[in-house]
């Protein structure tokens, strides 16, 4: 470590690594910057940021890289920052003591904490100077400095309640025993109240996507019909594919949109919120066969093939940053009209300007000629302004697509945070492993399965189970392990259970259920139902500032929560070996918070699918066969969302006992004529399966009867 660095010099984080030469004397999350506290008597100066957060680099450069503002802080408290990606567990614990203390979280958080960790003061982003209605963060420093110093006993008491508040915040006893239909559609009913019909979406600005909640309606209306559940899934993923929270030359979507017409995101891009997204809009399309949908799943997908994938190892990346410099606010994403008319013919500008609103004044506040790219008008509205058919407007657009983003990758390019993160990394390889059955892409498939054979094999520790972090994105950096989460256990587990499904090779299932018995030795509270989303401790390892606090995830946020997912997990697993156990486990979870949930509506989205899963038999739709009819059977199978249906694609030498999960092996070999030789689909319920059937027609009247 040089001396103009500090001690985050030794970080294996990229966000970490790029504050390693401020002035600040930074210590990174651990007991060496706690012990340091209590010897020194200082507070703990907590920053929590990430590297796509365009605040958390604002905050950097006006105040943690200003030698004044630095000295203040060196001589008063012992600052530590944590990037929130690679420590989720200290985030969501201090998120939620700031939230308590002012009424508001999010990045960066900024808290003051006692030097055992226990936080009496918060905020976010704090200005240098008085601004936005903020004090400057010199004020608050020297404020919070001397309340430590004069006022201790308030300081103490304050930290003390805030502690409770981060244990209360999810962890309540919600227990109930209505568990019923009732609860699910309380859950529907709060998202469709919310619902914008002029819109899309839910509520009004700043606006986020719901996969969640989204999945939830799409589930709904696809099984019985109703048209509310269905017009506002179908109007919001329609609304936000033309907004300019979606990239239209790349593909893939931004985190979320300031504004209620999905006009002017933040502008960075997340693994998560594309995994899930592309789940919803591959969800909508087989379920209303609505080929936007499909066009919009591509284009996702293209878009992290292209540019948060290892190629060459597999596995997935976390984020694209938002701006490449903090002068940069979105210009790598928008467009000035003469940017736009430099590189299009005048012919094309014709039809992008209009199509695309590039007009001389724009949507960004800090710059009015900027315009980010959304859908203002139809092909056909422009064909008919421009005295041309649609088929000619679209082949244009194609066009102007293509060159716009040709000059765009002639720009500096936001930073790609290459870090492999496993909860992440299982998300979209089950996102990339649904979209290639159901738009039939085998490359996606393949590149799956790569990316999860590396999750396994770099992940996994038979001693210690599953990791959070696969490889760090800074190569300069050491490679440090920590220990995985829950969502670390639930998220892979689900990929390997639809590997096998969409595979049928048995090391897939027998993975699954190794990481979900690890999972509920580590994280399953016995006592009172339901996961904690940190590994129980053991006896005499210390728990470090907020940690101590036992948290059991309940709401979306934005991610599906751990404890209904982890719920799920234990019902997709049953349903494959028969464990009764891991069925009451699933509903002891789920009722854990049945008293609760009902408030949390939209964000509970991920809990309402836990819930059709208990209420609902499984079904399971065995494709056996190579041939185009096994495709074309499954095609069938695939057809409409169900949270409760899978599809098993199975091979004619894979239907022997021993290669098959308990529950299948005791009937699926048995069956009449399944070895016909002929490609057949077997439509399993509750604990029988029908008889092979050969014909499309037959499988299609099998599967309403069962759903």
């Amino acid at each position: 470590m040089s001396s103009s660095s500090n001690a985050l010099a030794k970080a294996a984080s990229s966000y970490l690594r790029t504050a390693m030469h401020q002035p600040v004397q930074w210590h990174q999350w651990g007991a060496e910057a706690f012990a340091l506290a209590q010897r020194e008597n200082k507070p703990i100066l907590l920053d929590i940021g990430a590297v796509w957060c365009h605040w958390c680099h604002v905050m950097d450069r006006e105040s943690y890289e200003d030698a004044k503002t630095a000295k203040v802080i060196n001589e008063n408290f012992i600052p530590v920052k944590v990037d929130r990606d690679e420590r989720p567990d200290v985030d969501s614990r201090y998120q939620a003591a700031v939230s308590a203390i002012s009424g508001q979280g999010g990045w960066p958080l900024t808290a003051f904490l006692t030097p055992e960790g226990k936080p009496y003061f918060g905020g976010t982003y704090f200005p240098p100077e008085e601004r936005y209605g903020r004090p400057s963060f010199q004020r608050v420093l020297t404020t919070m400095a001397d309340a430590w110093k004069s006022r201790r006993d308030e300081v103490l008491e304050s930290a003390g309640t805030v502690i409770q508040a981060i244990e209360y915040n999810e962890s309540f006893s919600g227990r109930s025993g209505d568990m019923g239909p009732e609860l699910v559609q309380k859950i529907l009913d709060a998202a469709l109240q919310q619902f914008d019909p002029r819109h899309g979406g839910f509520g009004s600005q700043p606006k986020f996507p719901h996969p969640g909640a989204i999945d939830l309606l799409i589930d709904v209306a696809a099984r019985t019909g109703e048209e509310k559940p269905r017009t506002a899934a179908l109007t919001t993923l329609q609304k936000m594919a033309a907004g300019g929270i979606y990239d239209h030359l790349a593909g893939g979507f931004h985190r979320y949109s300031v504004d209620e017409r999905w006009v002017v995101p933040h502008f960075e891009k997340m693994s998560y919120d594309n995994s899930e997204l592309l789940k919803n809009y591959v969800h909508a399309f087989q379920s209303f066969v609505d080929p936007e949908c499909a066009r919009v799943a591509r284009e996702t997908l293209q878009w992290m093939d292209e540019w948060l994938s290892d190629r060459e190892r597999g596995g997935f990346y976390a984020s694209q940053d938002a701006d490449y410099s903090l002068e940069d606010d979105g210009d790598y994403f928008t467009w000035t009209r003469e940017e736009a008319a430099a590189v299009l013919t005048r012919e094309e500008l014709g039809v992008a300007g209009p199509y695309y609103d590039i007009g001389e004044v724009g949507d960004m506040h800090h710059n009015p000629a900027k315009n980010v790219l959304h859908v203002k008008h139809s092909v056909e509205e422009i064909a008919h302004r421009a005295q041309s058919t649609p088929e000619a407007v679209a082949q244009m657009l194609q066009e102007a697509r293509r060159k716009l983003y040709a000059a765009r990758l002639q720009r500096p390019t936001p930073f790609v945070d290459k870090t492999v993160y496993v909860a992440w990394n299982g998300m979209c390889i089950s996102a990339y492993l649904e979209a290639s059955r159901v738009l039939d892409l085998p490359a996606a498939k393949a590149f799956a399965l790569q990316s999860l054979e590396r999750l396994l094999q770099e992940g996994w520790d038979d001693v210690l189970g599953m990791g959070h972090v696969i490889a760090y994105g800074d190569a300069g950096g050491p490679v440090v392990r920590v220990a995985g989460m829950l969502d670390d256990y639930v998220f892979p587990a689900h990929a390997c259970v639809d590997a096998w499904e969409a595979t049928g090779e048995l090391r897939y299932y027998n993975a699954a259920a190794k990481i979900a018995a690890s999972m509920l030795t580590r994280f399953y509270d016995e006592t009172g139902g339901g996961f904690f989303d940190t590994q129980k401790p053991s006896p005499n390892e210390e728990q470090l500032g907020a940690l101590s606090a036992r948290r059991k995830p309940l709401q979306d946020s934005p991610t599906p929560a751990g404890n209904p997912m982890a719920a799920s997990l234990l019902l997709r697993l049953e349903s494959l070996n028969g464990r009764e156990d891991y069925a009451d486990k699933a509903e002891d979870t789920l009722e854990a918070f049945a008293g609760v949930v009902g408030h949390f509506g939209l964000y509970a989205g991920t809990y309402g699918l836990a819930l059709q899963r208990v209420m609902l038999p499984p079904v399971q739709v065995v494709i056996v066969g190579e041939d185009v009819d096994a495709r074309r059977l499954e095609a069938v199978a695939m057809a409409r969302y169900a949270v409760n249906k899978s599809v098993i694609r199975l091979r004619q030498d894979q239907l022997s006992a021993e290669m098959l999960p308990p529950s299948l092996a005791e009937t699926l070999p048995h069956l009449p004529n399944i070895r016909s030789g002929r490609s057949c689909a077997v439509v399993c319920s509750g604990n029988s399966c029908l008889p092979p059937v050969y014909d499309f027609d037959q499988l299609m009247q099998a599967l309403a009867e069962a759903l």
